[in-house]
């Protein structure tokens, strides 16, 4: 069963997060920062990736904890449920329009944590979010769940679709990614034979 369960504690937050790669992308996702939630919705729903999160943080200064350190934990929860990979497909990527936006995703399973991110949200809030917070989830999860990670936005011009063109896009390539490769039974997938 690729599933994992990972609980993050510290001065600053409490997190929990569930996860079963094999799911069909229902999500219970709670952190207390509205947006955040309906980003994480979109991630679990588009990448078929079952998920439950719970999140309690220092909000009186700001999200940024919370959304990093969740992060965090979802990456290790990933890595946890993919174990030593052997199976999987390991590259995902996907090109996703949004209305205005357009973001294309790429991303390497390979164990190599690498962001590259080329995403211009024109506005520094989406409601009361911090745009600048969508940048630091995904270094705190590629970093976290050993991911070479290349997010670029081709187009856009509003920063909520741009936003979830890029959690879209990062679902659909971590959909493909994480899914079984039919011609490679259990082998891991690297002439290495490890990653």
């Amino acid at each position: 069963m690729r599933r994992a369960s990972i609980s993050r504690q510290t001065a600053e937050t409490e997190i929990s997060v569930e996860l079963n790669l094999d799911g069909t992308g229902a999500y219970d996702n709670q952190t207390g920062v509205g947006f955040f939630d309906h980003m994480l919705d979109q991630l679990a729903r588009h990448s078929l990736i079952d998920m439950t999160i719970r999140a309690k943080g220092d909000y009186h200064i700001d999200d940024h904890h919370t959304v990093e350190d969740t992060g965090i934990a979802l990456g290790q929860a990933l890595s946890a449920a993919l174990g030593d990979k052997r199976g999987i497909r390991r590259y995902g990527e996907c090109h996703l329009p949004m209305d205005d936006a357009q973001v294309r995703c790429a991303l390497d399973l390979s164990g190599r944590p690498f962001l590259v991110w080329n995403v211009d949200l024109p506005t520094g809030k989406i409601g009361t979010f911090d745009t600048e917070l969508v940048r630091e989830f995904f270094q705190a999860f590629s970093t976290h769940g050993g991911i070479t990670l290349h997010v670029d936005q081709l187009h856009g011009l509003n920063s909520h679709h741009i936003a979830e063109a890029a959690f879209k896009a990062v679902a659909r390539a971590l959909r493909q990614a994480v899914e079984a490769d039919p011609r490679k039974g259990d082998a891991i997938p690297s002439t290495k034979g490890t990653l």
